[in-house]
């Protein structure tokens, strides 16, 4: 499982967001010092990257709050919490969530590789 943070030093909860994502990956029992964290700093690298704002947290690629029509772009991004508030930051369920989707997934798929019933002569 990769996890990747993506930030804009422009705004600033990147840190509290990276900290929050730690503390989920330790709660999980996942090393929350392989967090891969990338600074974005350019609107082409924003473009490039399909960055619609800081912070950004993917997992294995995927975005845990997929944006509806954002532009890309440098700009703070806003989450909407489960609770119905507005934040600078996703909402530490659902980063759990996501981290415990994808690592169920990848469980999953390497049983199945581990598992594979064909034998090769």
């Amino acid at each position: 499982m990769h996890v990747e943070l993506l930030f804009w030093d422009g705004c600033p909860s990147h840190p509290r967001a990276l900290a929050d994502l730690r503390a989920a990956m330790a709660d999980l029992g996942l090393d929350p010092s392989t967090v891969t964290i990338r600074e974005i700093d350019t609107h082409e690298q924003a473009t490039r990257d399909h960055f619609v704002g800081s912070p950004t947290i993917r997992i294995d690629g995927a975005d845990i709050q997929p944006p509806v029509d954002e532009p890309y772009g440098l700009t703070c991004r806003v989450y909407h919490r489960r609770d119905g508030r507005v934040s600078p930051t996703p909402d530490p369920g659902d980063v759990r969530d996501a981290l415990r989707a994808a690592a169920t997934a990848a469980d999953v798929h390497t049983s199945a590789v581990q598992t594979d019933p064909v034998e090769r002569r």
